[in-house]
């Protein structure tokens, strides 16, 4: 039976403004050609990548040998006794198998960070019963090399045979594809490499590391079949094709940001993976749409969103949403990945590079080759307890917390926004993320969260390509202990300090107003910056 899988615009007068642009959609049969992987779509300057980047429409057949592959390792890695699985993986190769994990329930250890403490915590878990899942597109991202790195070490000197605990996922012909061959590496998983990164949920990027862990992948992908006809359909019913024309007319219209919000959809963070694909896609050129992700249909952001953002419930209709989009989560994967495509095609850009992704990477990587840079750095505009306030707020050198912020946000961009860009531990400094709801609420402007490094490889691109009117408060934080990198002259720590600095700095370079606050001491400090944002006036 079919996937019940919908699309609802439910505010009339976008349903309204949407409709010429899903005519058009059907009349240019752009579904059907993007069935049929047409390069030509997105047109002349966006061929040629376009070209190499679409066999993600046809990975819900693709993917089927995985399922047997991947069940014959996790009975054989079972059999040994290896039944925790850790992921190390940046963007498109941790968000998916993380929400398919979180909705199946069953346990993945995901690192998609540069934190000392929450790698520490992951290397605390039971050795004798881990296994590392490596997956990398390009072989050479630097977190997921310094996780391995550490990793092998620690195998090695709990004696451990380093190599029979590690599992690749990458593309032929990678650098880390080539390092697993020559080590010995127990298996390696080679992806399609005509599928980008955002596109690769229902690839071996999102499969292997889920499957192993115990989700249901099988399922996942007759999900994603079940709605496939549909999304290829010529027709105004095609829910992709609805999606995209209700985006594309909402941005037409001014409303240039999307406010995601969970309503009963039955998946566990949809959001987290959507953010990537849409703010990857779309935010490039000085335009795109900007994915807002809110704890609740309730949240601030949502409820009250004004005429520059889209309020979509991911699940049933609620009063404040505009429009709605049901149906299960390998349906959803495929339906929001053809909707986002087409929407490039409205926004006259190419949905599949990233051309502003690379400036902070390199900006980290020259920090890290000249480490007195990182020790040198400005001295902070004040101290006010454990929170240093670095950036060109007036008020720091004389005011509170409060004050330094209030000027902050004040200069907010009329119809812009607040990104909030956490490098701490997503688990032991999870109360950060009350910041967005908090710094919504009082300013009205919609407001994102991100723990760093991991939205650098999400909306990362939009901060820097998309609407040039954010305004970005970093959070940093001193480290208890520290990680050796082994093998490279730096911790994870110096590292994760050369990425907030190296992001802050291509970011300041565009001319995006940046404020960082460091915590010398992480919960004080984190208490101190949530209270004084609550002491703004609403």
């Amino acid at each position: 039976m079919a996937d019940r899988t919908t699309v609802e615009i439910t505010d009339s007068v976008l349903a309204e403004s949407a409709r010429q642009l899903l005519d058009e959609l059907v009349s240019d049969g752009v579904a059907s050609k993007l069935t049929a992987q047409d390069a030509t779509l997105w047109g002349p300057e966006a061929e040629a990548e376009a070209s190499i980047r679409l066999a993600w429409t046809a990975l819900h057949r693709s993917s089927r040998p995985l399922i047997g592959e991947v069940e014959s390792l996790r009975t054989e890695l079972r059999a040994e006794g290896l039944d925790r699985v850790v992921l190390a993986g940046m963007g498109g190769s941790s968000l998916a198998p993380e929400v398919i994990a979180s909705t199946e329930k069953v346990a993945l250890t995901v690192l998609d960070t540069t934190d000392p403490g929450q790698v520490a915590d992951a290397l605390a878990g039971d050795l004798e019963r881990t296994v590392l899942v490596v997956s990398s597109k390009s072989g050479t991202t630097v977190e997921t090399d310094s996780h391995r790195r550490i990793f092998a070490e620690a195998f090695a000197d709990a004696g451990i045979d380093a190599a029979s605990r590690m599992i690749v996922v990458t593309d032929p012909g990678s650098p880390l594809a080539e390092l697993a061959s020559a080590e010995g590496y127990r298996r390696v998983f080679l992806a399609d490499p005509h599928v980008g990164g955002r596109y690769s949920a229902l690839s071996a990027f999102g499969l292997v590391p889920a499957g192993l862990a115990g989700a249901d992948v099988a399922r996942l992908l007759d999900q994603a079949a079940s709605v496939a006809g549909q999304l290829s359909t010529d027709s105004p019913d095609n829910p992709a094709l609805r999606l995209a024309a209700a985006l594309g007319a909402a941005h037409a219209g001014g409303a240039e940001k999307v406010v995601l919000a969970d309503t009963g959809s039955g998946i566990t963070g949809f959001g987290d993976w959507a953010e990537q694909l849409i703010a990857e896609s779309t935010g490039k050129q000085g335009t795109g749409l900007l994915p807002v992700v809110v704890e609740s249909p309730d949240a601030p952001g949502f409820a009250d969103a004004g005429a520059d953002a889209t309020p979509v419930a991911v699940g049933p209709a609620t009063g404040a949403s505009a429009v709605a989009v049901t149906g299960s989560l390998g349906a959803q994967f495929l339906l929001w990945e053809y909707a986002v495509a087409v929407v490039g095609r409205l926004l006259r850009i190419n949905p599949f590079d990233q051309p502003d992704v690379e400036a902070a990477k390199k900006a980290a990587r020259a920090l890290l080759d000249n480490p007195q840079a990182l020790t040198s750095t400005e001295e902070p505009a004040a101290v006010i307890g454990p929170v240093e306030v670095y950036g060109p707020v007036d008020k720091a050198r004389t005011g509170t917390l409060t004050d330094v912020l209030r000027e902050f946000v004040s200069d907010v961009a009329d119809g812009g926004y607040l990104a909030v860009q956490a490098y701490l531990d997503r688990l032991d400094d999870a109360s950060a993320t009350v910041l967005r709801s908090e710094f919504a609420r009082r300013t009205g402007k919609q407001t994102t969260f991100g723990w760093g490094p991991r939205f650098l490889h999400s909306t990362g691109q939009y901060h820097k390509g998309g609407h040039p009117n954010g305004s970005f408060l970093q959070i940093t934080g001193s480290n208890e202990e520290d990680v050796p990198v082994p093998g490279r002259p730096y911790t994870l720590g110096t590292l994760q300090l050369a990425q907030a600095l190296g992001d802050g700095q291509v970011l300041a370079g565009t001319g995006r107003p940046v404020l960082r606050l460091h915590l010398t001491d992480r919960a004080a400090g984190l208490a101190d910056v949530v209270r004084a944002v609550q002491e703004l006036s609403p």
